[in-house]
């Protein structure tokens, strides 16, 4: 029952999700269009493929009785990107009511499943509570933004533009995913004690 978990580990799975984010944020960087339909697309690939992993590692890394957030985030994940992949639900009023709903309650899972296991001495618990908190952060943001906001503004010899609610509830989901790569990335690849231990302890396993 161990082989799986020295195959597939958590790192992998920070690694697979900061890969996921990252996609996501150059998608939404780099589109002229931050629209509603645009916004929740980005978002049902990323809530889909992130979800799948996370359904995959309570198998493949996680022991029985630490299994439930990963279920939790993973069902939720999965059930988010099925639902934004409609394009008849593709409005502005639905990305708000989505993503902020999505990201408050997989922000509260992740963030109380890092606590529980900060307790328990795991050391992938600081990661846990940080993106959690990043989750939260976006809904706040989101919720934040008044309804039907629009603001124009205009730039010298370039023209006048218009600012609405949905290009800055986009922007955010975009700033968001590019936080998360960047610190599941750093988490992913930064040698632990626990790993460093691994081969050591394995020789002295052989020795005996």
């Amino acid at each position: 029952m161990s082989a799986p978990a020295r195959t597939f580990s958590v790192r992998h799975v920070q690694l697979l999700r900061a890969l996921f984010a990252a996609t996501a944020a150059l998608m939404i960087t780099f589109s002229a269009d931050h629209s509603a339909a645009v916004g929740l697309s980005v978002f049902s690939g990323f809530a889909l493929v992130s979800g799948f992993v996370l359904l995959l590692s309570v198998w493949l890394v996680f022991p029985a009785g630490s299994r439930w957030p990963a279920v939790v985030l993973g069902i939720l994940g999965v059930a988010a990107g099925m639902a934004s992949g409609i394009p008849a639900w593709r409005t502005e009023d639905f990305f708000f009511v989505l993503v902020s709903a999505w990201a408050l309650i997989t922000g509260v899972v992740e963030l109380l499943a890092g606590l529980r296991a900060r307790r328990a001495g795991d050391a992938a618990a600081r990661d846990a509570i940080t993106v959690g908190a990043f989750g939260i952060l976006l809904a706040v943001l989101l919720l934040l933004i008044p309804a039907g906001f629009a603001h124009e503004y205009t730039i010298t010899d370039a023209g006048t533009y218009e600012l609405t609610g949905i290009i800055l509830g986009v922007g955010m989901f975009g700033g968001y995913a590019a936080l998360v790569a960047v610190f599941l990335g750093i988490a992913g690849l930064t040698p632990r004690k626990t790993d460093a231990g691994a081969p050591a302890a394995a020789e002295t396993e052989e020795a005996r």
